[in-house]
C-alpha cells in the first residue's frame, strides 16, 4: 500500500516533470546560422583532402542538415575517407546511419569490432571510439567511428549522445550532435597498418572538430 509521503513525493515529481516539459515546449527551437564544417583543414596530419559528394539517393536516406565527405591522401599513397554528418537540433541531433547494419547490407562481413581508446588534451580520462574491421573479397574496410556533440563532448555509443542531447535540451537549448567515421580499404597484410593510421587520424580530428563547429542560433 502506497503511504501519504510517498504518493505526495510521485506527485509532485510528475508536476515538476509536466511543467518542465512545458517550458521547454515554449522556447523555441533554434536554426543554424552557419555550417562551418566545411572548413575543416584540407590538410590533416599529413594528409590532403579533396572533396566528394554522395548519390542523391545516399543523402536523403543520411538527411543530415551538413555532410562533410572527404577523401585524405599522404605522400606514400595512403587515402583515408573522412565522413561528418550533422544533424541541428531541429533534427534532433543524431543520424539513423549505423555501421553496424549497413556494412552487413551492403555485402561486408564484420569480422572485428572493439571499443579502441584515445587521450585527448586536457581530459584526465581516456575518450573510447569504436572501432570495425569489415572483410568483402579479399578487401577489408578498416573504419574507426564515434558521435559528437555540445562541439567536444565525444561518445561511442548513441545512448550517451541522447543523455547528452538531454541535458544540451534543457541547459542550453541545443541538443545537436553529429556521427563521424573515418575509413580506409586495404588488404589483409595492410590491416594493422591501416588501423593505426585511421586511428591517428581520428584524434587529429577530435582535436580540430570543435573550432568548426556548426553555430545554431
Amino acid at each position: 500500500m502506497i503511504s501519504n509521503k510517498t504518493y505526495g513525493i510521485c506527485l509532485v515529481s510528475l508536476l515538476a516533470t509536466l511543467m518542465i516539459t512545458g517550458l521547454l515546449s515554449l522556447r523555441p527551437t533554434p536554426v543554424i546560422a552557419r555550417t562551418n564544417l566545411e572548413y575543416l583543414p584540407m590538410e590533416i596530419g599529413g594528409y590532403r583532402g579533396t572533396d566528394d559528394t554522395f548519390p542523391e539517393s545516399v543523402n536523403r536516406e543520411l538527411n543530415a542538415d551538413k555532410q562533410l565527405y572527404r577523401h585524405y591522401r599522404s605522400s606514400d599513397g595512403s587515402q583515408l575517407d573522412l565522413y561528418i554528418g550533422y544533424y541541428g537540433t531541429a533534427k534532433g541531433g543524431r543520424t539513423g546511419h549505423n555501421p553496424y547494419a549497413c556494412l552487413p547490407s551492403a555485402g561486408w562481413a564484420i569480422v572485428d569490432s572493439r571499443k579502441i581508446r584515445i587521450r585527448q588534451p586536457n581530459n584526465t580520462s581516456d575518450t573510447e571510439l569504436n572501432y570495425v574491421q569489415a572483410r568483402r573479397n579479399g578487401v577489408n574496410t578498416v573504419m574507426v567511428h564515434w558521435y559528437q556533440t555540445a562541439g567536444s563532448t565525444v561518445m561511442s555509443t548513441g545512448i550517451q549522445q541522447n543523455i547528452k542531447k538531454f541535458l544540451g535540451r534543457i541547459l542550453r537549448n541545443r541538443n545537436d550532435g553529429a556521427f563521424i567515421q573515418i575509413t580506409s580499404q586495404v588488404p589483409n597484410e595492410m590491416v594493422a597498418g591501416a588501423k593505426t593510421k585511421t586511428r591517428n587520424f581520428a584524434e587529429n580530428v577530435i582535436q580540430l572538430l570543435p573550432k568548426f563547429w556548426p553555430v545554431e542560433q
